[in-house]
C-alpha cells in the first residue's frame, strides 16, 4: 500500500491544527460574552463551539495517527482512525444538543430569563460566522484533495456554525424589538430559546448524516456506485474476457479494491500480468487515493471439455495445442497435439503421452477415445538474435513468390528473417480478401506454411501473419494475426 506523502501528511496537520486554534477562540469568545447577556442562544453556540474543539483536537491526533504507514499489526494502515474519530464527534454533538434542547424547553415553559441583546453578542456572533466561513472553506479544499473523512467533519461542524450562528442573531433581533413591541414582549422574549431548539434541529440533522457515513465506513460498507463503475472500467480494458466478484473498503482517505477478472487460458503469464497491471491503472482513475489488488485467473473455455482438458494438462504441468474434439455416438473423440521436450527419449516422451491419456480418461466424463500427437516444444533462445533479412534478398524474394502464388492471398509484405543461435525464424504478412472467412483464412495460411517448410526445411519456425485489403475509402483495416505456426 502507499504510504501517504510527506506533503500530503503536513498540510492536513496544519490545516487541522489552524482549526483548533480557531475553536478555542471562538469558545473563548461566545463563553465570555454569552455569560455577560445571559443569552442561551450564545451559551448554546459557546457549547456548541467547545464541541467543535473537542472534535478539532480529535481531527488533528486522527490526522496525525493515520498518516502513519502500514506496519505488521495494521497490513491496511491506519486510516480507519479518521473514521473513528468522525464517530466520535458525532456522538458529542448529539450529546450537547440533547442539553440545548433541555435548557430550551425549561426557558420555555417553566422559567424566564432575561436576555441581554447587547451589541457585544452582535460583534460576537458576526466574528463567530467570519472565522467559521474561513475554517470551513479551507477544511472543506483540504478534505477533497487528500479524501479525508476527519476533516471533512471538521469543515462540517464549522459550516454549521455558520448558519446556526445567524440564527442566533436573529433571535438575539427579536430580543431587541420586545422593547419596540410590548405587546408581544413575552414572545419575543422567549425568540433566544426557539433560536437555541432551532440551532440543536440543525446540529442534530448534520450529526446524523454524518454519524451514518461514519458507522458505513467502519462497517466496510462499499461506496455508492462505485462498484459498477470500477466494473465498467475493468471490463473497457483490452483482453479482459470477463471481470468476477469486486471488493470494496475504505480506510481514511484510502479506498482498497480487490478485483478478479478472467482472460483467454492460453495467455501466457507474462501477458497476463501486463492485463492486470493495466486494469490497476484503469481503476486508480476513479479513485484519488486507492490501493487495487487484481487477481487474474482463466476465463471458462466455450466448450467445458476443452476447458476441461487445458486445466489437466496445466495440472500436470504439460502444454496442448489443437485440441480437437468430436461428439460420436459412443461419447467425445479427443485429437490434441501435446508439446515435450526434445531432450526426452521417444520412450520417455511416449510414457508421458500415455500417462497424460489415462488421467484425460480419468477425469473426463464421457470420454470415448484419446489420440495425442507428440511434439517437440519449442526451446527458449538463450542466446542473442540477429536479422539477416538483408543478408538473403534471393530468400525473402522467394517467400513472396510462394506466398503470393498462394490461393487467396494478394499481397506479400514485411518478409522478416531473424537467426537465433544455429535456428532460422521466417515470419511474413499477407493480405487477403477481406471478407474471407476466418476458417478459409487459417486454411490458406496454412497450406502457405506446408509450401514454405518444404521450401525452405532448415526453418525452425514459421510464422504467418493475414490481415485483410485495404477499404475502398482507402482507411487501411485493422490486421488480424489469424495463425502462428
Amino acid at each position: 500500500m502507499k504510504a501517504e506523502t510527506s506533503l500530503a501528511r503536513r498540510e492536513k496537520q496544519v490545516v487541522a491544527l489552524s482549526s483548533v486554534l480557531a475553536a478555542v477562540f471562538l469558545t473563548a469568545f461566545k463563553l465570555v460574552i454569552g455569560l455577560i447577556t445571559n443569552s442561551l442562544g450564545i451559551l448554546s453556540e459557546a457549547a456548541h463551539s467547545g464541541l467543535d474543539l473537542v472534535a478539532a483536537l480529535i481531527t488533528f491526533l486522527a490526522v496525525r495517527a493515520s498518516g502513519r504507514p502500514a506496519d505488521r499489526e495494521h497490513p491496511f494502515g491506519h486510516g480507519k482512525v479518521e473514521n473513528l474519530s468522525a464517530l466520535v464527534e458525532t456522538l458529542l454533538l448529539l450529546a450537547t444538543c440533547a442539553w440545548i434542547i433541555y435548557e430550551a424547553i425549561g426557558r420555555l415553559f417553566f422559567r424566564t430569563v432575561e436576555v441581554e441583546a447587547s451589541t457585544w453578542a452582535f460583534i460576537v456572533m458576526g466574528a463567530a460566522i467570519i472565522v467559521d466561513i474561513s475554517r470551513s472553506r479551507a477544511l472543506y479544499r483540504t478534505a477533497r484533495r487528500y479524501n479525508s473523512q476527519a476533516l471533512e467533519a471538521d469543515a462540517l461542524h464549522f459550516s454549521t456554525d455558520v448558519w446556526s450562528s445567524s440564527v442566533v442573531i436573529i433571535g438575539l433581533v427579536l430580543v431587541r424589538l420586545a422593547d419596540v413591541f410590548p405587546a408581544h414582549r413575552v414572545w419575543l422574549l422567549r425568540a433566544d430559546a426557539v433560536a437555541a431548539l432551532v440551532v440543536a434541529g440543525i446540529v442534530i440533522w448534520v450529526s446524523l448524516q454524518l454519524g451514518r457515513r461514519t458507522v458505513d465506513a467502519l462497517l466496510d460498507r462499499a461506496p455508492a456506485g462505485l462498484e459498477e463503475r470500477v466494473r465498467s472500467a475493468i471490463t473497457g480494458v483490452e483482453h479482459v474476457q470477463e471481470c468476477g466478484p469486486i471488493r470494496l473498503r475504505t480506510a481514511g482517505p484510502v479506498t482498497f479494491v480487490e478485483a478478479t477478472v478472467r482472460v483467454a487460458p492460453e495467455m501466457p503469464a507474462g501477458m497476463a500480468h501486463e492485463v492486470a497491471t493495466r486494469v490497476e491503472e484503469a481503476v486508480s482513475q476513479l479513485c484519488s487515493d486507492c490501493d487495487v489488488t487484481v487477481h487474474v485467473e482463466p476465463a471458462a473455455s466455450p466448450d467445458p471439455v476443452i476447458g476441461q482438458i487445458r486445466a489437466i494438462a496445466a495440472e500436470a504441468g504439460l502444454s496442448v495445442h489443437d485440441v480437437h474434439i468430436h461428439r460420436m455416438a459412443d461419447g467425445y473423440h479427443v485429437d490434441l497435439d501435446l508439446e515435450v521436450s526434445g531432450h526426452l527419449s521417444l520412450e520417455e516422451a511416449h510414457q508421458m503421452a500415455t500417462s497424460f491419456e489415462d488421467r484425460l480418461r480419468a477425469q473426463v466424463n464421457g470420454l470415448a477415445a484419446v489420440e495425442t500427437h507428440i511434439e517437440v516444444a519449442p526451446a527458449p533462445s538463450d542466446g542473442p538474435g540477429r536479422d539477416v533479412t538483408d543478408a538473403y534478398p534471393e530468400m525473402v524474394e522467394q517467400i513472396r513468390r510462394i506466398a503470393e502464388a498462394q490461393n487467396g492471398v494478394k499481397e506479400c509484405h514485411n518478409v522478416r528473417l531473424r537467426q537465433v543461435q544455429d535456428a532460422l525464424y521466417i515470419s511474413l504478412h499477407c493480405v487477403c480478401p477481406g471478407d474471407l472467412s476466418m476458417e478459409e483464412a487459417h486454411r490458406c495460411s496454412a497450406q502457405l506454411e506446408g509450401d514454405l517448410r518444404r521450401a525452405f526445411p532448415q526453418a525452425a519456425h514459421i510464422l504467418v501473419h493475414t490481415e485483410p485489403e485495404e477499404a475502398p475509402s482507402g482507411a487501411t483495416a485493422r490486421a488480424v494475426p489469424v495463425q502462428s505456426l
